[in-house]
């Protein structure tokens, strides 16, 4: 199958291998480290994985630096986290998609699948949201620090295959050390005026990217997001039908937007050389 596998990684033994174990299929996987201090590089290169090691500065840069600077035996790049699988549909259907693809088309985008507390939360984690994740090479440019974008010069395709998601896999712990990180770079987005106005063009367009751009845009202009993004997801829609594990993701999520508040305010005080 004419795919690469890229997989950015810091500290990932408890999710690498059921990574790697999906990605059998594959005979060039790359995984770009942070500089791991568990025994992450060591899976990587027992799975036949070529390490390749850089700081990471940003998920953007980090991202670009893999696709422009790492050679691969493939023309395209699947890129996926250390905790997800690719089961094997979607391996199948990507198969058959690149066979018969246009030449022109450069990016293909994918939605995935949640789990947490042993079940997919289908509803109270926003599904479906598309992510740019099947790559040409030399094609695309990822831009945006967190919660990266995909941007083409060719065409845009769709795969309706879905990777699977296990973002609490590594423990509640580890999952609110990687959103206050999260929280702290998006503080510094919204301050630094890196949330764009959004374009009606874009808020009812056809794209679901933009138009999920758009929207992320438009909330976080409006008051009490935190309060609003719980009712969203618990309410209208319907993660109360995920049971607890709907619940507990829906406060954390909200938890996760009233941390961006927070320190958005606190850059702001200290800007103006204010006590917090």
């Amino acid at each position: 199958m004419p795919v690469s596998v890229l997989i950015l990684t810091l500290d990932e033994e408890i999710n690498l291998p059921r990574c790697l174990a999906s990605l059998q299929w594959c005979d060039d996987v790359v995984v770009l480290d942070s500089g791991s201090q568990d025994a992450t590089q060591n899976i990587a290169t027992e799975w036949g994985a070529r390490m390749v090691e850089r700081p990471f500065d940003n998920y953007a840069r980090q991202r670009n630096f893999g696709l422009e600077k790492i050679p691969y035996k493939h023309p395209w790049v699947l890129m996926v986290d250390a905790d997800e699988e690719v089961p094997s549909e979607l391996v199948e259907e990507m198969n058959k998609t690149i066979a018969g693809c246009c030449e022109k088309t450069t990016l293909y985008r994918m939605r995935r699948k949640d789990f947490f507390l042993g079940r997919w939360i289908k509803r109270s984690s926003g599904y479906p949201t598309w992510f740019g994740r099947l790559i040409k090479v030399g094609h695309v440019r990822v831009e945006r620090a967190i919660n990266e974008e995909y941007n083409t010069d060719g065409y845009i395709g769709f795969l309706q295959g879905h990777l699977h998601h296990y973002p609490f896999n590594k423990g509640f712990s580890a999952w609110l050390e990687k959103h206050n990180r999260y929280s702290t770079m998006e503080a510094d987005l919204m301050v630094k005026g890196g949330i764009d106005t959004p374009a009606l063009s874009d808020l009812f367009g056809s794209d679901p990217a933009n138009r999920r751009r758009a929207i992320k845009s438009l909330v976080y202009r409006m008051p009490f997001r935190p309060l609003l993004m719980f009712v969203a997801l618990y309410v209208f829609r319907g993660g109360f039908l995920d049971g607890r594990a709907g619940l507990s993701f829906c406060l954390l999520r909200s938890f996760y937007e009233f941390m961006i508040n927070c320190k958005a305010q606190e850059v702001h005080l200290r800007q103006n050389d204010m006590p917090l």
